[in-house]
């Protein structure tokens, strides 16, 4: 499996992966140390149905999108966390502040900043005083600085 992982990959053998490999093993291969295994198992993951991206542990999950250095891994991490509930019981705190801080970032990729604007948004619903300071951090953010989807969600959510 690791083999065909380690390949480049286009989005044929990515959808026929996602069929052939189960959650499980797609989700131990995203924490291999090649970053092009972890990577491409990542993506294969993104093209399973909701309820397989459900069984990841989320946990761990956040974990490796807040530790990777991997700009193309925090992307696919967070867009996997973005399809599984989070639950008010089980909001954290540092993954809180780390969507905060990096959906403000300009070194961050759009897409990036994009996902941790929507979980950050997700989060903050739970609580009164935490929608306030993310409307606040949203209303703050000069939005000619940012890039068209990363301009188009702080425009959703500054209504």
């Amino acid at each position: 499996m690791e083999s065909l992982l380690s390949q480049r990959l286009g989005i044929k053998e990515v959808k026929s992966l996602a069929k052939a490999i189960s959650a499980e093993t797609l989700w131990h291969l995203m924490q291999e140390p090649d970053d092009v295994v972890s990577r491409n198992a990542a993506w294969v993951m993104t093209h399973k149905p909701d309820h397989e991206v459900s069984s990841i542990p989320q946990k761990p999950l956040i974990d490796l999108a807040i530790s990777t250095p991997s700009e193309a891994l925090r992307r696919l991490s967070l867009a996997l966390i973005l399809r599984q509930p989070i639950p008010k019981e089980n909001l954290r705190t540092d993954f809180l502040d780390f969507c905060l801080q990096h959906m403000v970032s300009l070194e961050e990729p759009c897409g990036v900043q994009a996902l941790c604007m929507k979980l950050a948004h997700e989060m903050c619903q739970f609580y009164p005083e935490l929608s306030q300071e993310f409307k606040a951090t949203i209303n703050m953010m000069p939005t000619e600085h940012y890039k068209p989807g990363v301009k188009h969600l702080i425009s959703k959510y500054k209504q």
